[in-house]
């Protein structure tokens, strides 16, 4: 071991590196969050603000993702992209808004439509 790779280096060194520079600063804001947000009314006029805002950028993350795809999903033609969307939300909404259920409804619509097109 070299002064250069030292502790980082091999199984443990990536654990370690994904503790130091992934989790723990990340599990600070997060307690932060839960310090600050104790007082909050979660029904007052800024959580609805927060809300909004959190819906407004997820539902772009997926328009980006559906119109303007990269990797593997650029190989799939958009009608299939929007009706996994389209898929994803109706099973969201039939089983109790369950985000699990859409997700996995929309990727099963995916992998199933690309099977179906031969698509590897």
């Amino acid at each position: 071991m070299n002064a250069a790779t030292g502790v980082f280096s091999g199984e443990f060194g990536a654990i370690l590196v994904v503790l130091l520079f992934g989790f723990l600063p990340n599990e600070v804001w997060r307690v932060v969050g839960v310090l600050l947000g104790r007082g909050l009314d979660e029904n007052g006029l800024l959580m609805q603000w927060v809300r909004a805002v959190a819906t407004a950028l997820l539902a772009a993350v997926v328009a980006r993702l559906v119109l303007t795809p990269s990797g593997a999903l650029v190989a799939l033609p958009l009608w299939l992209r929007l009706g996994a969307v389209l898929g994803g939300v109706a099973v969201f909404g039939l089983v109790k808004r369950s985000v699990l259920a859409g997700v996995i409804a929309a990727e099963a619509i995916l992998v199933g439509g690309a099977w179906w097109l031969g698509v590897p």
